[in-house]
């Protein structure tokens, strides 16, 4: 387990903070999805021009200040190749 790990696990077991991280876990799920693709060989430029989705949202998807469509996930994800997952669990 690496030392970020070690200190996320720690951090987890206060309550509130679990809380806050579960609250913004949707947004880190499309960061970590957006750095694997570009980490892949996608650009921005790429989802621009795939999902028709200007570069000012992408930014704000990248940082997380973005509340998205369902229908924009989906597009995002086909971009990159994936499929869009929803689950309530």
């Amino acid at each position: 387990m690496s030392n970020f790990e070690e200190f996320l696990a720690e951090q987890l077991k206060n309550d509130e903070f679990r809380r806050e991280y579960e609250e913004l876990e949707p947004h880190f799920t499309i960061i970590k999805a957006m750095i694997n693709a570009y980490n892949s060989g996608i650009t921005k430029s790429d989802l621009v021009v795939e999902t028709g989705i200007s570069p000012k949202y992408i930014s704000q998807l990248e940082n997380g200040n973005a509340n998205p469509s369902i229908k924009t996930l989906q597009k995002l994800a086909a971009a990159m190749g994936k499929q869009l997952k929803i689950s309530f669990i």
